[in-house]
């Protein structure tokens, strides 16, 4: 089993349809079981999917050492492919994960579901407290969507930075230029700085799974958008595969 961050500290950079599209990936390309696990308050990645969380109580109470995240996963319309969903009693989930003996929860949590899934993909809220630290500390990989700003770059760098102060070796990141746009001189100028970074452009397709609530490879797999999204989770298995 391989888990997959796709984490941000700053808001609004596509990391929610990110994550939803490239677990379409892994279960529909690489035919991987795979579970998406929403660890964001807004509960975005089940909406993409158009599948409902499988909790009736807060899904935060899956973080007391009594419970199993298992029992709250839910099927999605998708072959091998799960949701953990969130609610608003995620938000609590800081105070809770700092308490004494729940330091290294959500690696437990994890390893508890490695027989049940071949990869994990955690859509992580753009924070930076104890729940990101143990975050960072679970995942085999991070990846990092920048739209092209200042803004973007310097929230790369906090990352880069927390990842080194984990408490262990960090896993590799992956920067990912996202919704870039070569009509405008910024992202030219952008990638032509990053040239070797994965680039997803921004395109009205994207845009679209929030409207039609499914991955674009679900409806438009033809697109240079869906290409991009496929070839960039073919370079995630690629760095997985030689870890």
């Amino acid at each position: 089993m391989a888990v997959i961050a796709i984490y941000s500290v700053k808001g609004g950079v596509g990391k929610t349809t990110l994550a939803a599209n490239l677990a379409w990936c892994s279960a529909s390309i690489s035919e991987r079981a795979t579970l998406l696990w929403d660890l964001d308050p807004s509960g975005g990645a089940g909406f993409l999917l158009d599948a409902e969380p499988a909790a009736t109580k807060p899904v935060a109470r899956i973080f007391s050492s009594d419970r199993v995240p298992a029992e709250l996963v839910s099927a999605t319309p998708y072959p091998r492919l799960s949701l953990l969903g969130a609610d608003e009693s995620v938000r609590t989930l800081d105070a809770h994960l700092n308490r004494v003996g729940y330091r290294n929860r959500l690696s437990r949590m994890a390893d508890t579901l490695e027989r049940d899934f071949d990869r994990i993909i955690l859509d992580c809220p753009p924070v930076m407290n104890e729940l990101s630290t143990q975050i960072l500390r679970v995942a085999d990989v991070i990846i990092v969507p920048l739209p092209p700003s200042p803004l973007s770059t310097r929230s790369f760098d906090q990352i880069s930075r927390a990842a080194k102060a984990s408490g262990r070796k960090h896993p590799p990141i992956l920067p990912v230029l996202n919704m870039l746009d070569m009509r405008r001189r910024l992202h030219v100028e952008a990638r032509e700085a990053a040239s070797d970074w994965p680039a997803i452009p921004f395109a009205s397709a994207i845009e679209q799974c929030a409207v039609r609530r499914k991955p674009i490879g679900a409806f438009a797999p033809s697109t240079p958008a869906a290409q991009s999204l496929e070839k960039l989770w073919t370079a995630i298995e690629r760095k997985l595969i030689g870890s």
